[in-house]
């Protein structure tokens, strides 16, 4: 196992696959899209699988598949094959927005896919048309229902959006009575091709707890498990849990297992930094596994303590979730 320089095991990957989405969220990039990277620029699957096994030599044991949305990218099932046969990878897990993913679940599941994290901002669907900008939501819904029946543990995630979507807090909180599904609300970021929508941000990881609890006041707190990012509970007789995940106010990062890997080869070991080591570049420029594993220990020898600190070391925020990979 490796540790950074503030003595936090890595053990995660998120690996971004591509930065193209088939959706246009209020809360990942403007109404007419980004910007996509050329074909050329975006890392091959083999660069991929390859990175991924210098990882897992060190010490990573899981790595979530995200975007963009992964399934927009052609040969993502033969990569979870290539990714499930690396030796120390033991949790190969999934972010997605639904739309395309149905299809897949039940080989998701034959490949031991452990858990899928569904993107669902609303229940309404002209909220949801008006959030994502697509009329989408019966497919996402097709999604969860075959997430269920295949028995893929599901996490929900609901960016809490002022003036957006803070009545659906409720019903998507409801969910849990009769679904095994844990619902995870998350501080909304100003990772969306734009900076920050708010002056102030309103709904807070407290604000949202409170605004449960005035509906559900036997909202009880559950154990975190260790390097969760959210605080978790459970209403008492519901089959699935609740977490609140502070990603602005960044509560969590003393414990933070994680590093990123966007679709162009670039390693983020924090979510607010700007990037700290062109991984592209080495892999395209003859670099030896021995190489690379030098390389990533140096960026984890100088990992920032929190966000806070990342983003104090860059530029302002304006780039879109859909390029850094979630």
């Amino acid at each position: 196992m490796i540790y950074d320089n503030h003595n936090r095991p890595i053990t995660y990957v998120r690996l971004a696959v591509t930065d193209r989405c088939n959706l246009r969220c209020f809360y990942c990039m403007p109404e007419e899209g980004i910007k996509y990277l050329p074909k050329h620029q975006v890392l091959t699957y083999e660069e991929m699988e390859r990175l991924v096994r210098v990882l897992a030599q060190l010490g990573v044991q899981k790595v979530r598949i995200t975007g963009g949305e992964p399934f927009v990218r052609a040969g993502l099932m033969d990569f979870l094959h290539r990714l499930a046969e690396i030796d120390g990878l033991n949790d190969i897990s999934l972010t997605t927005n639904g739309v395309l993913t149905a299809p897949h679940v039940g080989a998701l599941a034959a490949l031991g896919v452990k858990s899928v994290n569904l993107s669902l901002d609303t229940l309404d669907r002209e909220r949801f048309r008006q959030i994502t900008r697509r009329d989408e939501l019966p497919a996402v819904l097709k999604t969860l229902d075959a997430l269920l029946a295949a028995g893929i543990h599901t996490k929900i995630n609901a960016v809490v959006m002022d003036g957006q979507n803070t009545q659906d807090l409720v019903p998507l909180t409801d969910m849990t009575r009769t679904m095994p599904v844990d619902v995870r609300f998350i501080e909304e970021m100003p990772f969306n091709g734009e900076g920050s929508h708010y002056p102030v941000l309103h709904w807070t990881h407290r604000r949202i707890v409170e605004e449960i609890q005035s509906h559900f006041p036997d909202l009880q707190k559950l154990p975190d498990p260790p390097f969760s990012t959210s605080a978790n509970y459970q209403v008492p007789g519901h089959q699935g849990t609740i977490g609140v995940i502070a990603a602005f106010s960044r509560t969590f990062c003393g414990t933070c297992n994680r590093i990123r890997m966007t679709a162009q080869g670039t390693l983020k070991t924090c979510l607010y930094d700007n990037g700290v080591l062109d991984v592209r570049a080495l892999l395209r420029g003859g670099a030896s596994d021995d190489e690379l594993t030098v390389a990533f220990l140096k960026a984890f020898s100088h990992r920032p303590a929190n966000g806070f600190e990342a983003e104090q070391q860059r530029d302002t925020v304006t780039e879109s979730m859909s390029t850094i990979g979630g």
